[in-house]
């Protein structure tokens, strides 16, 4: 008892931890008892001023373990903290006194109801400060978890103090824990004679308008209070008199965020206040959702509208669904139908789009309401193209037409047995988009709408596919110099016909398009063949994709060694992990194998045939590298083996499936530029002669180094003294060596890597620095897919050490004007590979130099520049913008790279015009502004670009800036 006295004395004169620790080890420890603590501070407890002694009984409590009172002591606990709620001077430590205690297993029933009425009659919020009131706040939320029964029999007393709690608070640390609280009481408790002052403390805060502070001390964001109201005011279906008028009032008033919060909530909340309430709020509901998408603030909040107004007509219309007929549907969706069909009557006008929209998410609700607005808005469509009075209004109404199928497409039950919404107006439908086909301005629109009829499950005959792809082949045939415009749309609908009916495009389409091909290649000045021939290879790639139609690629263009386009192909193929792809080890790459090894059995020193053209020879090698690696484990590795035999002994007679003699020395010539993905247990010793066949290559072909690397990739472990030696010689006999030709020390730089030492040499140091970007770039062969080993972050621990390096190099005057050249492309190749993350930090610092990067001569050095800018506009703001500062610099080096007779690389041109488009999304209106005439005037000169992705672009580029106010 002495020690108590003495401890409690002193933390009353010191404040210190050490005998709050002391006190509560010793009750823990049974040397004391909390009564004797009690005793000790009868005195303080007595005095005028009694907040310490209150205090520190507090914080002793709160050391202790719940279990270590019991129930006597936890009541007398209770009665004693509340009746010092009264009291001016104590009710902040009673208040964490309360805190701790009703945190205890043993707080029951009696003590709940005790501290919940003396918080009720006693706690004035507006007299206490944030952390208090939170305290308030917390003892409710634990008596509610613990012993939520008590609280609820208190009925309406309980709820008519909570209300007067809640009052005009603001902080948003104790609103989150609020309206936690508030989602338990609309659920469990029976507050129907409370909806108004509930409803009244509740919405008060709706909608969110939070904007958190700089520091923001509790970390609490306007989603957290956003989310946790919305799940507040969707608690129970009683709010819904009251709140929907409250939404609709706010919805036409506030901004952008808001109006997205309080759709968002509508959506939410809409099922929860149930039909009746939704019914009878319908119309009102209709004019507020339609003008957010007649007259949208943005495309987001347009969406959410459409999505608000679904879920509106699903909450009225869902309870009835197989109690009335389905084409009789009655009350908002009938009005809203027939109002949107109003405004169809002229489809050509801006209001047609908006109203098809809101028809299609009809369609995505209840099957009564789908099938209804399908049977109104179809025949509406199909009769006003056929109309002659509307002849001009044709192409809009097939646009307008094709979204309506896509979107009786989107929202067809996947169900087998159901009917299809669009199978009794498939004919009419049909007919109006075959005859839009024979008109070249219906074209487009004609083919989405038939690509969607196309990909509606169950719809369309094999007859009908087989009309369609009949009025394709017309197009093709008989009007080849307007295919190219609507060559995509196309061979879109080609291939989702062949993905249901591959036949009918073999034995239709693939026919003439291999016409296109002649049986030998055009001469290099036959310039309009050889386009006619490769119009037909790029089309055939890109229909070719289906098992079947592949088939048939294979047999016909393996014999006219057309390797790309089958490459190509094959890439996609894979990427949609078609299962054919094996079956071709067999039938096209033992065959392509064979192509080369006679080839090289007749090798000439001094005529080098067309098979050693490099674009023919990788093309050939992407194939076999994308068959084998589709084979099945148990295939792919005595394959490999075996060509890993023919690479280094000339054995070849196992990857070529024949006999043959004098093979000896074929490899080397040919076979080392395959490369194919090596498995782990390849044999180290095919690097025999590596060394000596590298240090002697003209280095024309990189594909022997890269077979190097990717063995070395496998096997570093193994191949030390070999790495060891190679870079020793490599160095200083084929980058140093100023002897040997400069396209030599070229392929040896890009083999290498340690290069800032050669950058003052002119005559290599652009190749030099631009290896410098190699390798965190991407790679097509030391890849995961051809189980490389690759480690984890390894391009932005790359990036994190060359990169100071490279910044400081372009900004080092010293080395003169060569070596500064040569820092500033290196840093553009090594931007451009890099993961934004990696610079993000060095942006300021880098735009400048970027910037310096555009006036370079080489189109490749100023396309990565401009790819980076575009990659550092992700995420920007016009409030936060790094460029804005140098907005006049950008536009004019922008538009003079998007010209045609400034810029000949067609890549560089695309990229300017979509930096350009990005532009006014990142800078303010003000900085920008004064260009706007100027931009406008030189984009059009962009229109006329003989590159049709380029002129796409301009189109695009244009008409943001046409739209560009402040």
């Amino acid at each position: 008892m002495e020690a108590t006295e003495r401890l409690a004395r002193t933390w009353i004169a010191s404040g210190r931890e050490e005998e709050l620790v002391q006190i509560a080890s010793d009750i823990s420890s049974s040397k004391t008892t909390l009564l004797n603590l009690v005793k000790a501070l009868g005195e303080y407890l007595k005095r005028a001023e009694r907040s310490p002694g209150v205090e520190l009984l507090s914080l002793v409590l709160a050391k202790l373990a719940p279990d270590s009172l019991n129930r006597p002591a936890v009541r007398t606990l209770a009665n004693f903290y509340t009746d010092k709620l009264d009291d001016a001077d104590t009710i902040i430590p009673a208040l964490q006194g309360l805190v701790t205690l009703a945190s205890f297993p043993t707080f029951g029933p009696a003590e709940a109801t005790t501290v919940i009425e003396g918080l009720l009659r006693h706690v004035k919020m507006k007299a206490l400060t944030q952390n208090h009131r939170f305290k308030v706040f917390s003892i409710i939320d634990s008596v509610m978890a613990n012993q939520r029964e008590v609280i609820k029999g208190m009925g309406k007393k309980f709820l008519d103090g909570y209300v007067s709690l809640c009052e005009g608070e603001k902080d948003p640390r104790n609103l989150v824990l609020v309206f936690a609280m508030d989602r338990v009481i609309l659920i469990e408790f029976d507050i129907s004679e409370r909806v108004q002052s509930l409803y009244d403390v509740i919405f008060c805060y709706f909608p969110i308008t939070f904007r958190p502070p700089p520091n923001n001390p509790g970390g609490i964001t306007a989603d957290d209070l956003r989310l946790t109201l919305r799940s507040v005011v969707s608690a129970t279906p009683l709010f819904g008199p009251l709140a929907i008028p409250h939404y609709l009032d706010n919805l036409a008033a506030v901004g952008r965020p808001a109006k997205r919060d309080i759709l968002e909530t509508l959506n939410v909340c809409l099922p929860v206040y149930g039909p009746k309430i939704a019914r009878s709020f319908a119309r009102k509901l209709w004019n507020s959702l339609k003008l957010e998408v007649f007259q949208p603030v943005d495309v987001n909040t347009e969406q959410l509208a459409l999505k608000t107004l679904q879920t509106l007509i699903n909450t009225i219309y869902a309870s009835e669904e197989g109690n009335e007929s389905q084409t009789d549907v009655q009350g908002l969706a009938r009005d809203a139908c027939e109002e949107c069909l109003t405004i169809l009557r002229e489809p050509e006008k801006s209001q047609a789009r908006p109203a098809t929209r809101v028809l299609c998410s009809f369609m995505a609700t209840t099957p009564s309401v789908a099938k209804f607005t399908v049977s109104q808005a179809i025949p509406h469509l199909t009769k006003l193209f056929i109309n002659p009075d509307e002849v001009t209004a044709r192409p809009a109404t097939l646009v307008l037409l094709a979204q309506f199928i896509e979107a009786a497409r989107d929202a067809q039950d996947k169900d087998t047995t159901t009917e299809l919404f669009l199978a009794p107006y498939k004919d009419e439908v049909l007919g109006a988009l075959s005859s839009g086909l024979k008109a070249h301005n219906l074209r487009l629109p004609s083919l989405g709408g038939l690509k969607g009829l196309v990909t509606t499950q169950r719809l369309l005959t094999d007859q009908e596919l087989g009309f369609i792809v009949h009025h394709i082949d017309e197009i093709i045939q008989d009007h080849p110099d307007r295919f190219d415009d609507i060559s995509d749309g196309v061979l879109e609908l080609l291939g989702s016909i062949a993905e249901v009916a591959p036949q009918i495009v073999v034995e239709q389409t693939l026919p003439i398009l291999f016409s296109g091909l002649p049986d030998v290649a055009p001469a290099r000045e036959a310039a309009a063949g050889r386009a006619q021939a490769w119009k037909a290879l790029s089309y055939l790639q890109t229909l070719c994709t289906e098992p079947q139609l592949f088939d048939t690629l294979v047999v016909r263009l393996t014999t006219k060694l057309e390797h790309l386009t089958l490459a190509n192909t094959l890439q996609v193929k894979v990427s949609k992990k078609h299962a054919d792809v094996a079956k071709y080890l067999e039938r096209l790459v033992v065959r392509l194998f064979k192509i080369f090894v006679y080839s090289a059995l007749e090798f000439k020193e001094t005529a080098a045939t067309f098979l050693e053209d490099p674009r023919l020879l990788q093309a050939a090698a992407q194939c076999m590298t994308l068959v084998v690696r589709s084979l099945p484990q148990l295939r792919q590795e005595p394959y490999i083996k075996s060509l890993l035999l023919a690479l280094s002994n000339g054995n070849i007679q196992p990857i070529i499936r024949r006999s043959l003699q004098n093979t000896e020395g074929c490899a080397a010539k040919h076979l080392r530029v395959f490369l194919l993905p090596f498995p782990k247990r390849l044999d180290v010793t095919v690097l025999r002669g590596c060394d000596a066949t590298l240090q002697g290559a003209t280095f024309r072909e990189m594909q022997q180094f890269t077979f190097v690397a990717v063995i070395v990739n496998r096997k570093v472990d193994e191949l030390e003294g070999f790495l060891e030696g190679f870079s020793t010689k490599f160095w200083s006999n084929e980058v140093l060596n100023a002897e040997l030709s400069l396209e030599r020390r070229h392929w040896a730089i890009v083999t290498w890597t340690w290069v800032y030492q050669v950058f003052s040499d002119a005559s290599i140091n652009w190749d030099a620095a631009k290896s410098v970007g190699l390798i965190p770039g991407h790679d097509d062969i030391l890849t995961k897919d051809n189980h490389a080993v690759t480690r984890i972050l390894y391009a932005q621990k790359y990036v994190k050490v060359m990169l100071p390096q490279t910044i400081s190099g372009s900004q080092d005057t010293s080395g003169g004007w060569i070596n500064l050249v040569a820092f500033l492309v290196a840093l553009a190749g090594l931007i451009k590979s890099a993961p934004k993350a990696t610079y993000l930090g060095e942006l300021p610092s880098l735009m400048p130099l970027l910037i310096r990067g555009l006036d370079l001569p080489d189109p490749q050095i100023r396309s990565n520049v401009i790819e980076t800018l575009l990659a550092a506009a992700d995420g920007e703001t016009p409030e936060k913008s790094l460029v804005a500062e140098h907005a006049s610099t950008l536009v004019n080096a922008m538009l003079k790279n998007c010209m045609a007779k400034e810029m000949p690389s067609s890549t560089v041109r695309v990229a300017a015009l979509q930096y350009l488009a990005v532009l006014p999304s990142i800078v303010r209106y003000d900085v920008l502004h004064p260009y706007k005439t100027q931009v406008i005037k030189e984009l059009g000169k962009a229109l006329d670009d003989p590159k049709k992705t380029v002129r796409k672009e301009a189109v695009e580029a244009r008409t943001i800036w046409f739209k560009y106010n402040g």
